[in-house]
């Protein structure tokens, strides 16, 4: 296969933002039956249709015990009213990877740690969609991150997401081809979740970019981790140099989180919550609850813009 026959992969054919969900791949239509192995469900097995075909916001988070508080916090902020006697349930308990919750129109959903895990995931996720006949659904990663000259608890919007090497597209080796994947946000979304955020007078709400590396030590530039072979000076030059091109923030799923959803045509927010200034410190040193606290910042931002969305008031 030549890099031509697959051209059509980063192609930018004016695609529909707010139409159905839709797949690129002309081999799914073909299966007998789609297991989503990993969230535990299937497009024969399960009626996708008449369990997810409502959701329109779809919200990514690490930590599966996060996006169950998620979840949780949805419930009361929807006005959804659980039977009594229930609760809520992991959509993809049959599963040990990710967790799955519906709150009415909302999925809350676990990605696990670094690009890899994100990437399964989102892949399943937009095909349960795409099976469910869902439309103008949006996507958001809510998470922490290392900020850069930022106080911690600072809340960033990312409006370009770039590698270690800050370059706006991630790369994906395909048959043996390096590919890339422009990592595009839509503005309009990220300017209005800033707006939300910017009426808390209690944190800073930014727009910037965001660095996504592939390891948590050495390729965000700790003195730390189990090896290291640069010198506390060359790290403060690189973490500098960074901040001058207009890197605000620094976490590991941003380009493969940016890069599927524009292939995908689906329209998309990152916002995260700054944890430590990289630029005074390595280490993660704020306590339990402090930590608690910001790492709901970007949920609650999420959760005022779904609710205006839906006209609750």
């Amino acid at each position: 296969m030549t890099s031509e026959t697959m051209h059509w992969i980063n192609d930018e054919e004016e695609r529909n933002w707010d139409g159905p969900i839709t797949l690129r791949n002309p081999h799914i239509p073909k299966l007998k039956e789609d297991v989503l192995y990993h969230l535990n469900l299937s497009d024969k097995a399960n009626d996708l249709p008449a369990m997810f075909g409502d959701v329109k916001f779809v919200c990514f988070g690490g930590s599966p015990k996060r996006m169950e508080k998620f979840a949780q916090f949805m419930v009361g902020q929807l006005n959804e009213k659980i039977p009594a006697g229930m609760t809520l349930s992991d959509i993809s308990h049959g599963s040990d990877r990710y967790v799955l919750y519906k709150v009415g129109p909302v999925l809350s959903v676990s990605h696990g740690m670094g690009i890899p895990s994100l990437s399964i995931v989102f892949h399943e996720v937009l095909k349960m969609l795409y099976h469910a006949d869902c439309k103008d659904v949006k996507f958001f990663r809510l998470g922490t991150s290392g900020g850069l000259g930022l106080e911690p608890g600072t809340v960033v919007i990312t409006d370009a997401a770039v590698d270690g090497l800050l370059r706006p597209y991630m790369e994906v080796a395909t048959l043996g081809m390096i590919l890339q994947h422009p990592a595009f946000l839509d503005r309009d979304l990220c300017e209005q979740l800033q707006e939300i955020g910017t009426k808390n007078q209690q944190y800073e709400t930014v727009i910037g970019k965001t660095m996504c590396t592939y390891d948590f030590y050495e390729g965000q530039a700790r003195l730390d981790g189990a090896f290291c072979d640069f010198t506390e000076e060359d790290k403060m030059a690189f973490l500098k140099r960074i901040h001058d091109r207009g890197v605000l923030n620094i976490e590991m799923e941003s380009l493969c989180f940016a890069a599927m959803a524009h292939r995908a045509a689906v329209k998309s927010a990152i916002i995260c919550c700054t944890i430590v200034d990289r630029l005074k410190s390595d280490q993660i040193t704020a306590s339990h609850e402090t930590l608690e606290e910001w790492q709901e910042r970007p949920q609650k931002i999420v959760a005022k813009f779904i609710r205006k969305q839906l006209g609750i008031e």
